[in-house]
């Protein structure tokens, strides 16, 4: 009995966290595609299609696909892609790294050293080597922003954005 009703209660919990999870990429969603209004990117990146690329396999991607379907950044349309290997990763103007290779931030920022792509992580305690990183506090999802780092992307923070972000220092 003991024994049932022990497995009945981790059942129950990972049914929760697996609910959970998927409703947590719809916050992630709202953010990214927002992250697209209050951050500037260079002029050199303002022409061509607006790319949101996520790292990894992540149900992240087809809902930020759905989300902006038929949208625009100023005149760029968005378009989301897929990376599953380090390898193609190209140039986006927003990369979203996946839990599961949260390991790779290093080669990552390696590999778009120099350019302006905002690099988006959902792993706590990265918020000092990413730029944006997505925390969970008291059961809902707030975003760590690296000031320094993101300056150092060439890419410009919003005052609104920065008063909703949790500095990391």
């Amino acid at each position: 009995m003991r024994k049932t009703i022990t497995l009945t209660l981790i059942l129950f919990i990972f049914a929760f966290f697996a609910k959970a999870q998927i409703g947590d990429y719809k916050s992630h969603t709202v953010y990214i595609y927002n992250f697209t209004k209050y951050i500037q990117w260079p002029a050199t990146y303002q022409s061509g299609d607006f790319v949101i690329a996520v790292y990894g396999l992540s149900p992240l991607t087809a809902q930020l696909r759905a989300a902006t379907s038929n949208k625009r950044v100023g005149n760029q349309k968005i378009v989301v892609k897929q990376y599953l290997s380090l390898n193609a990763i190209e140039n986006p103007h927003i990369l979203f790294i996946s839990l599961q290779q949260s390991k790779n931030l290093e080669a990552i920022k390696k590999k778009l050293e120099g350019k302006s792509t905002l690099i988006v992580t959902e792993k706590p305690g990265l918020g000092p080597q990413s730029h944006i990183n997505f925390i969970l506090r008291e059961g809902k999802w707030k975003i760590e922003l690296n000031n320094a780092t993101v300056e150092a992307a060439g890419l410009k923070v919003s005052a609104q954005l920065s008063r909703i972000a949790i500095p990391v220092r």
